[in-house]
């Protein structure tokens, strides 16, 4: 798992091209066509490595075929990102506190935003 310079890329990084692939290809797909699709060489190890820890996480999901498994996202980026939001507030004992610094720190846009979006849903 190294850079072109030889320096370690960390994990997450390496994660977020296979999401990135994988979203990008729009259906299912194996570890070897999400490699290929990949804009850093790695190894067909490191691939699958990739691919069951996001799997593992929950992130991905896979559906056998037959010499293995095709892989496609569970959410898109902003699934995704909503989803750590929430484990975030789910780690803390004081969910009211980590809201009101959460809403105490938006933009005037967002706050309106998030308004806004409370009212569509009925709250």
């Amino acid at each position: 798992m190294t850079g072109g310079d030889g320096e370690r890329r960390p994990a997450g990084e390496l994660e977020a091209s296979v999401l990135a692939a994988l979203w990008a290809a729009g259906k299912p797909r194996s570890a070897a066509e999400i490699r290929s699709e990949m804009p850093q060489p790695l190894a067909r190890t490191t691939v699958a490595t990739l691919l069951i820890r996001l799997y593992e996480k929950g992130v991905i999901d896979r559906k056998p075929v037959k010499r293995g498994f095709v892989y496609f996202p569970i959410e898109d980026a902003h699934g995704l990102t909503a989803r750590r939001m929430h484990r975030e507030l789910d780690q803390d004992g004081d969910r009211s506190m980590v809201l009101a610094r959460f809403v105490e720190r938006l933009s005037p846009t967002d706050e309106a935003e998030l308004r806004r979006l409370l009212e569509e849903n009925g709250h």
